[in-house]
Parts: structure tokens; sequence; C-alpha cells
């Protein structure tokens, strides 16, 4: 069962940030929490009552003097319909309604069965009382809060989730036994026809599953004996020139499918440079610990000498190092050029994802990495570090025992995460190192 989308829509200072801090940051049901891919906005998985749901932080809504309706804010309200199974729009109770409201609502009112209109701000019952002049916005009486204060949070979520009733349980988010892979990227890189040669060239598809949005699909497909669910994100669409509505809503598919995924192959355009978009969603999956494949797809109309691939590889490093630890493939959709290079890889990043590493042999590599270059701190304290140990896979989870793990810098960390990869590798896969005291106190990266 798929996770609900909420988006919180609104003019400016309403509160529609301080409602979603309120219940994503505040309380303690926190799942997870991560800046999204477009600058400014917040995407976060939300508990409440054994239920989880995505909530989306909006910007405000706003009007283009020049114009009826601005063109980006009705891009934006027309997406968060599409894209929410239930939107909360946001008014304040203290000033009543505006002509902003008002517009917003016609946009909104068609959809009206997926509105839920909250008044923010109504700090005491008094300010209850001036409610009935949101009746006019056609969406009946308004859910009376104090996001600042919490007044009245729990019934107005216990409300909520009344509205969206099919929405995931907390103990069925547990990732399932197949392998699933994600093909993301901006618009027009070639997602679709990848797709389409990865379950095409296998003649395998077993069965289509309905997927996180409505024009998604997952499609279970074998291979090599072995069962992998495929999350297209080919929907994805932007509009020229409609950067900020189109963009915030159209990467909600991507953002989904990555927490959804445990390979993320992000899609680059040979003949194009790399945007931030890119880096973005790329930043995003590995925020979220994914394995990660990058495929510069349109190979085919790259005019190619012998270090064609060594400057490619170069600038994507140097446009985000974060990800030298993942494997680059470098293929057409068009012409099928190396496509099969796909699963080649994704199979050798899942076994790396799988990969234990002994004690004994993690120890002897302490050693020699700690006489190389020994912990230090700027104050002179002295740093030691015991033992290291791996505690999971998927992803690969090593814990250092310290005396003092609040005092290993974030270099040394970094230094130590290098290490490790140069020794073991785990290519395509991110890795987590977690410092312990033998009583108290951790950090990790």
């Amino acid at each position: 069962m798929r996770k609900y989308i909420v988006s919180i829509v609104g003019r400016p200072n309403v509160g529609k940030s301080t409602l979603f801090n309120r219940l994503c940051r505040q309380r303690k049901a926190i799942v997870d929490a991560e800046a999204g891919i477009t600058r400014d906005r917040k995407y976060e998985d939300v508990e409440w009552n054994g239920k989880i749901f995505k909530l989306v932080d909006t910007g405000g809504i706003v009007f283009d003097s020049g114009e009826t309706l601005d063109r980006m804010v009705r891009h934006q309200a027309l997406l968060a319909i599409d894209e929410s199974d239930l939107i909360l729009f946001m008014v304040d109770a203290q000033t009543g309604s505006t002509d902003i409201d008002k517009q917003i609502a016609k946009i909104l009112y068609p959809h009206r069965d997926k509105v839920m209109l909250v008044a923010n701000k109504a700090d005491s019952e008094k300010y209850e009382w001036e409610l009935y002049d949101f009746l006019q916005l056609g969406f009946g009486e308004p859910f009376p809060i104090s996001a600042q204060i919490g007044r009245n949070t729990g019934n107005f979520l216990d409300e909520l989730l009344a509205l969206i009733p099919e929405t995931q349980n907390i103990e069925d988010a547990v990732k399932p036994a197949q392998t699933r892979i994600a093909v993301v990227g901006k618009p027009n890189v070639g997602k679709s026809s990848i797709v389409n040669l990865l379950l095409g060239s296998e003649k395998q598809i077993v069965t289509e599953i309905p997927g996180t949005t409505r024009d998604a699909i997952d499609s279970l497909f074998r291979y090599h004996g072995k069962e992998y669910i495929l999350i297209d994100t080919a929907g994805l669409r932007r509009k020229t020139k409609v950067a900020y509505g189109v963009e915030y809503y159209s990467v909600m598919r991507t953002i989904e499918a990555v927490d959804r995924c445990d390979v993320v192959v992000l899609v680059l355009a040979s003949d194009e440079e790399i945007s931030v978009q890119d880096v973005k969603i790329a930043s995003y999956a590995k925020r979220r610990m994914k394995e990660i494949l990058v495929v510069f797809n349109k190979w085919d109309l790259v005019a190619k000498d012998t270090h064609s691939t060594g400057k490619f590889i170069s600038e994507l490093h140097r446009q985000m190092p974060f990800l030298q630890f993942a494997p680059v493939q470098f293929i057409s959709a068009l012409t099928g050029q190396r496509i099969n290079r796909i699963m080649e890889t994704v199979v050798k990043i899942e076994e790396e994802s799988e990969k234990r590493i002994s004690t004994s042999e993690l120890n002897r590599f302490m050693e020699t990495v700690v006489e190389h270059r020994p912990p230090t701190h700027s104050t002179g304290k002295h740093v030691r570090i015991f033992y290291i140990t791996q505690a999971a896979v998927k992803p690969p989870t090593f814990v250092f025992f310290c005396n003092q793990p609040a005092l290993v810098s974030e270099n040394y960390r970094r230094y130590l995460h290098n290490q490790i990869r140069e020794m073991f590798a785990f290519e395509g896969v991110s890795i987590k190192l977690i410092f312990k005291g033998r009583k108290e106190g951790e950090a990790e990266i």
C-alpha cells in the first residue's frame, strides 16, 4: 500500500510552514525528514496513530499585479490538485477571508472532494466565532487550529486521516523482498525508452502493479532468475518557462520513487549539460542512502575520442563529488547500445550492498589506517578508536567504538569513509559510519 500525499497550500503568512514544522519536527513521531529536490521545498513522512503519510510544504501562493492570476501560481495549484490525495487549504482565522483566498478557492473548488479547509491562528475559542466568514469559500466549515501553540492539532490529524482512510500502516512500510529499481532524471533524457528496453528485452514481464502516482506503473520482471520491480518515473513533465509550481510538484514522483526503491538509476543526457535539477535528484538519493548507478544516455549523439568517457566522468565528479562511488555507464536507448550493462551493473551493486567484512579483517585494516594517520583533535585531547565492526548491510553500516566519539572530527570521519571505500570498494553503495562510546554519545555520517 502506498503513502498518501498531503499538500499544504494557501497564501503567504497563513502558517503553512509552522504547521509543517509542528507535525514533522516538533512531534517525536517523525519517520524521516529531508530537504526536497527543489530549493526551499520540504517533503516529510509523518506518522500518526500507526498511519504514515507524506506531507508537502509549499510556498505561499501569490498573485501578479499585472495579470489576473500569475502563471506560476496557476500551475502550482493545478499540479497540487493532480499530485495530492488531500489538499490542506490553509487560511488565517485572525484575518478572515481575503481576495487571494477567494481566488485560490476558485481553483480548488472543482476538486473540493479532496480539499480540507484549515483555519490557522485560532489561538483561542474567541477566534472560532468568526469562522463563519470562511463559509463563502465553498468548502464548508473550516477546521480551527493553532499551529504555533499546537491547539487542536491532535483532533486535526484524526480528521485528516479520516479523509484518507486507506493510507499506509507503519507495519506495512517494510521493504518488500524484490529489489526495486527507480529510473529517475529530468524530463526528456530517455527514461521511458530505457524502461521499455529493460522490460522488452527480457520478454518476461510477470505483471503490472499500480504505482505510487496515478500514471506510474511498477513492473515486475525477472533477470537471471531473480525478480526485480522497475519503478517508472517517466511521467515526469515540466513545461518550459514554468519553473516554480511545475518543478515543485513534478518532482513528487521522483521523490516517492527514490523513497521506495533500493537502486536508483540516474539518467543524464550526454548531449546536455548537467543541470541543477540533476544534482538535486542525485543529492536526495545519496542522502536517502540509496544504491546509485549513473547512466549517460544518448551516447550516440556525442562526438567521441579516446578520452570522451574520462571527460564525462570527471565533469560528473566535479559537479557531484558525492557520487564518486557510483558506477557510470554510457548507453544509447535509441540504438540499444550497451543497454545490457544497466542490469549487469545493478546485479553487481546489489552484491556489493550485501557484502560483509569480518571484524578481524576490519580491525587489521583499522590498525593500518590509524598508524598511517592517527585521529587528532584541536583541543589536544587524546582520541582513540578501540575497534570497528560491521553492524548491517543494505546499506553497509560500520560501527567505530571510541573513547570520545564527539571528538572524532568531520574530516577524520570522511577520511575513514574514503579508506573503507578504497580497501573494500562498495561500488555504487552508500555506506554509513557510526561512532560510539562505551557508555554514551554517538555520531554518524
